[in-house]
Order: structure tokens, then C-alpha cells, then sequence
């Protein structure tokens, strides 16, 4: 293994590990793809790489340039990781309710924190955002559930690592939907190479939008948007499975406990049995 030149090049090959201890359905073999272990810990750096990486080939982005993006989750992290290895400016808008070891986490990296009144949520995030770049033209906003980069680095990366994982052979590929990034490159890869495979996206019951209903809080952190994104292609999903924010964080918990993973409440919620 050759030395990295800088973390960013450790983006992605995360690996694919059986769920041995859980109960197996039909004697089906499930595995999880441990996203944490990219830098940054999530699936975001990829997405956040991907972003910028593109708007540097289309000339967009300059060097020092200075970037701006609402988002109080892991696309923030990767962003800020990012930023700080590429030499840009970054500045993250978000509720005033974000909790202040998250802003701490993204000061670290050397991100701005611009905030926004928390009754306001993410919608308010975005209008700040929005705002600033039409005061600062030069600046560039990534916009992760427009961006078509976003997709497309899962088609390119994380679609071929599954493949080459599973030797071609799947059943079903589960995935909650946050921006629709994943399971949009994801599953237009899989549809196309595996005869018969199902696309199963997950959402938190309590804010069931994807499946027509109303956008509500919840505490599946990473997924459930109040909207659809513009970047999720439906016409991939075959199914959409609905899970209970108590379930999706019983089923984080017992992923722990029984293989050691580090897993959140949206790899909870694409674990756990769907809300009755």
C-alpha cells in the first residue's frame, strides 16, 4: 500500500462486510457497506469530492475561490475536508439549533458557520444561502440535491466496488434517501448489470414524501428530506419502505452490538423491518 498524498485520495473502496449475528431471511447472505470508514466518515465524501472536483474541470470553481452550501450534515463534513485540502474558502449555513460539537467539527476543518433562526429549518438555511451567493456572484454553491456530479460519482465508484465485491451476483440493493444521490447512481448501475435486482429506498415513516405523504420532523438523521431532490431518479426504486424513527434507532444499536459497525440511524433505518 503506497503512501496517500493527501486524505481525499482515501475517498471511497470502502468495503463490504456479512451480517453474520442477524437474523438472515430465507437464508439470504446481507451485507453492509461501511461508508464511516472514507476520512470524513460517511458516503458524503464522495459526494462532496465529486462536487468540487467537477466544477474545477468546467472552470467554475477557482483556486481560492470560496464556497457556499446549506447543509448541517455529513455533506458538510466532506465539504469542509475538502476545502481544507484543496485551499478553498467555505461557508456552511445551517439552523441555529445544530448542535454546537457539529459546528465545532466543522470549525475544525476551518469552515464558516453562518446561522439561521432554527424555526426557520433547512428552508431557511437555503434562503441564507441563496442570498449570499447573489451578493457574491464569484462564489459557488454545490447544491448536493441538484448537482448531477452527485449521482454520477456513485455511478462511477460505489456501483463497480458492489459489483466487483459480489461478484456480479444480487438480489436487492437497499438504500435511504437523503439527497437520492446513492441510490440513484447506485441503482441506474445495478438495473442496467444485474438481471432482476430490487431497488429499495428507504424513508422515516413519520415523513413518508417520497411515497405522497407530508413532510414532517423525524430523527432519522441523513434521510428524509422535506421534498423530493431533484437528483433522485424514481423510475430506479422498486419499492419504498417506510421505517419508525424508534426502529431505525433500535436497529443502529443492535448493528453495533452485533458486528461492531459504526452505524447511524439511516443505516438503522435501511435495516430495520418497515413500519406496519
Amino acid at each position: 500500500m503506497r503512501i496517500a498524498n493527501n486524505v481525499l485520495e482515501l475517498i471511497g473502496r470502502t468495503p463490504l462486510v456479512r451480517l453474520n449475528r442477524l437474523p438472515k431471511p430465507g437464508g439470504a447472505v446481507v451485507a453492509a457497506k461501511l461508508e464511516h470508514m472514507n476520512p470524513g466518515g460517511s458516503v458524503k465524501d464522495r459526494t462532496a469530492l465529486a462536487m468540487i472536483e467537477d466544477a474545477e474541470r468546467r472552470g467554475v470553481l477557482k483556486p481560492g475561490a470560496t464556497l457556499i452550501e446549506p447543509t448541517s450534515g455529513n455533506t458538510g463534513i466532506g465539504l469542509a475536508m475538502a476545502a481544507a485540502v484543496k485551499g478553498y474558502r467555505l461557508i456552511l449555513t445551517m439552523p441555529d439549533d445544530m448542535s454546537v460539537e457539529r459546528q465545532r467539527l466543522f470549525a475544525r476543518y476551518g469552515a464558516e458557520i453562518h446561522l439561521t433562526p432554527a424555526i426557520e429549518g433547512m428552508t431557511g438555511a437555503v434562503f441564507a444561502a441563496q442570498e449570499m451567493i447573489r451578493e457574491r456572484p464569484e462564489c459557488f454553491m454545490p447544491q448536493q440535491f441538484e448537482n448531477p456530479a452527485n449521482p454520477d460519482v456513485h455511478r462511477r465508484t460505489t456501483a463497480p466496488e458492489i459489483l466487483e465485491a459480489v461478484d456480479g451476483r444480487l438480489d436487492a440493493f437497499v438504500a435511504g434517501v437523503g439527497t437520492g444521490g446513492t441510490i440513484t447512481g447506485v441503482g441506474e448501475v445495478l438495473k442496467a448489470k444485474v438481471p432482476g435486482v430490487q431497488v429499495v429506498a428507504v424513508e422515516p415513516a413519520g415523513s413518508p414524501v417520497l411515497s405522497g405523504g407530508k413532510a414532517r420532523p423525524h430523527a432519522i438523521q441523513g434521510i428524509g428530506a422535506s421534498f423530493v431532490p431533484g437528483v433522485l431518479n424514481r423510475s430506479v426504486i422498486d419499492r419504498i419502505m417506510q421505517v419508525r424513527d424508534e426502529d431505525a434507532i433500535a436497529w443502529s444499536r443492535r448493528l453495533v452490538r452485533a458486528g461492531t459497525l459504526r452505524a447511524s440511524g439511516g443505516l438503522g433505518g435501511a435495516r430495520s423491518p418497515p413500519a406496519s
